[in-house]
């Protein structure tokens, strides 16, 4: 039996590599012997309608209406996000709209024609100071209009719909921090970054992956989502160096305090997500320096 998914968000980094997994192709940065619930994609087995920001407005209930009675899926997943941290602190009105009205329209029309919801939020949830890795059942505090918004957009979901908290999202495609360290670890240009951030980093095309699974099985309820081990940008940073023999001293560590221009938006100084949950149903996603050297490896232009 095949399954219909809607992907909103589709041009985005997880949302071109997670077309690539339903359609049965690895994409670049992945690694094929990752599948969670162990089971390959089958020929035929979903039928994939990618819709971009262009032609669904997540913010808009006619057009996910429209989007919905012409798609007739299955399953719906929500990649479709607000994800300028430091803008959003300007930008609130259209940060919310993507971030929490988006997914309580999608929620409703959901359940309004049987589909399941699968979306995104962040551990930006939390303001990072517990001092130990987070669960899905410790409380939210956010520290910024992002994480804020990200938080209402959980809120405003069903009980029965699935919710994938992750986190440092980097892939072969599209733009993320780790193509900048790269571009300046070639051309041995040092680098400076906080070593007073700790988080969890994640592969696009591993996250993409778990998708897949959600996808397939429906699960419900909220989940934490991220490649095995925590690390500051410091660490990604030097890791990166390390990989294209950019030398010892390509890395330098500073305080968040040192930043100039300082950032708009706080940041949480420890928001790694405890992915104990996940890998106790499925399987825990690779070790992230295993998933920075395969995005380093198939690294295309955007």
């Amino acid at each position: 039996m095949t399954t219909r998914v809607l992907v909103t968000g589709a041009h985005g980094q997880v949302g071109r590599d997670l077309l690539d997994h339903l359609r049965g192709t690895l994409p670049p940065g992945g690694d094929p012997a990752f599948e969670p619930d162990a089971t390959p994609v089958g020929s035929g087995e979903f039928e994939v309608v990618g819709l971009t920001r262009a032609e669904l407005d997540v913010t808009d209930p006619a057009s996910v209406s429209r989007a919905l009675a012409m798609a007739r899926p299955d399953v719906v997943v929500n990649l479709a996000a607000y994800t300028a941290v430091d803008r959003a602190e300007d930008d609130v009105a259209a940060c919310y709209a993507v971030n929490e009205t988006g997914p309580a329209l999608l929620s409703a029309a959901c359940a309004q024609t049987g589909a399941h919801l699968v979306t995104v939020s962040t551990d930006y949830v939390f303001d990072g100071t517990k001092g130990t890795a987070y669960v899905e059942g410790d409380t939210p505090n956010p520290l910024g209009v992002y994480g804020a918004s990200k938080w209402a957009g959980e809120r405003r979901c069903a009980p029965r719909d699935t919710i994938v908290r992750t986190s440092w999202v980097m892939g072969v495609r599209g733009r993320s921090v780790v193509h900048v360290m790269a571009e300046r670890a070639r051309r041995r240009e040092p680098v400076r970054f906080v070593d007073d951030q700790r988080g969890t980093v994640t592969s696009a095309s591993d996250l993409a992956r778990v998708l897949v699974t959600m996808a397939r099985e429906c699960p419900g309820g909220l989940w934490h989502v991220a490649n095995t081990g925590d690390a500051t940008w410091y660490d990604v940073a030097a890791h990166v160096g390390s990989l294209l023999g950019a030398g010892e001293g390509f890395a330098t560590p500073i305080a968040t305090s040192e930043l100039d221009p300082p950032p708009r938006a706080r940041r949480p100084a420890r928001s790694d997500l405890d992915t104990t949950r996940f890998a106790t149903r499925w399987r825990a996603l690779p070790p992230w320096r295993e998933a920075v050297a395969r995005l380093l490896s198939d690294r295309v232009a955007p």
